[in-house]
């Protein structure tokens, strides 16, 4: 075990099952944030809700090779464990959990999880390994740790819906919390891929979240969604994205979407578009 920072850190099952267990001996809660480190602020508020659910907090930080495919950004995300370590101290975090690619997936490694319902769509179009993925990686990690409750961002709000649907599916003893979308002052989503972004691609990338509000306030005054969809498109590639994967607006319980082309649920409008080879996504309540 490595203290970087003054928080605990382990890198194996075994370290992080033997302190685990030793917390719920002396009867306490423990919640868990899943992160694939190089944190931000919107990670941290994360750390915090868990904080304030449960007595001891465990985040993550392992960038999952499994929900990656062979063009994407695997081997250039960020990574940065001894700020990621600091950043979660100050956040009130009781031990970051470091394992390694080997340690997650030994090998022989021969098992995965299957979604669908809401991974169907939008990012299973075109990120078809991701939830399997993400599905695997996150049931490891709650068989491993075996949290009272865990903490996801909003932001992701797809793999928000598709975590919620397999925890109800497999009985899996946990309570989930999805927690807002953490903005900077300008409205643009935090995420660590925002680093890949220059200042003038940074600037492009503040009007997709303006862009989805106008989309959604459209949405909710009763607007046919083929022509939010549509108008919301061209503004967006207007702003000076280069491509889109989708615009859709889709009910927030399960992301299906709406037979009638007008919102009559709670709905989530969604988007992913791209500024050079930065992949973005974002959302918006509507």
């Amino acid at each position: 075990m490595t203290e970087p920072a003054s928080l605990p850190v382990v890198h194996t099952v075994a370290d992080l099952r033997a302190v685990v267990r030793d917390w719920k001996r002396q009867g306490l809660t423990v919640g868990m944030v899943p992160t694939m480190g190089a944190l931000h602020e919107g990670h941290l508020t994360l750390v915090r809700e868990a904080g304030r659910r449960a007595d001891r907090v465990v985040a993550s930080n392992f960038v999952n090779p499994t929900q990656f495919a062979a063009n994407e950004d695997l081997g250039r995300y960020p990574r940065r464990q001894e700020e990621d370590a600091r950043l979660l101290a100050g956040a009130g975090c009781h031990l970051m959990f470091a394992p390694t690619p080997e340690e997650m997936y030994p090998q022989g490694f021969a098992t995965s999880v299957a979604v669908a319902g809401p991974a169907l769509g939008l990012e299973g179009d075109f990120r078809p390994q991701m939830f399997g993925g993400v599905a695997l990686v996150v049931t490891k990690l709650f068989n491993q740790v075996q949290p009272d409750v865990a903490v996801f961002g909003e932001k992701d709000y797809q793999q928000l819906m598709v975590i919620r649907r397999f925890v109800r599916d497999l009985d899996l003893p946990v309570e989930i919390i999805g927690a807002p979308t953490q903005r900077d002052e300008t409205g643009l989503a935090l995420s660590s891929r925002n680093d890949y972004l220059s200042d003038a691609e940074l600037a492009v990338a503040r009007r997709l979240n303006v862009i989805l509000a106008e989309a959604a306030a459209g949405a909710a005054a009763g607007r046919p969604l083929p022509g939010v969809e549509r108008d919301a498109y061209s503004a967006i590639l207007k702003a000076g994205f280069e491509r889109i994967d989708y615009v859709a607006v889709r009910h927030a319980e399960d992301l299906s979407p709406f037979r009638d082309g007008v919102v009559d649920a709670p709905a989530r409008i969604l988007a992913a578009a791209w500024l050079g080879k930065t992949r973005l996504i974002d959302n918006r309540a509507v």
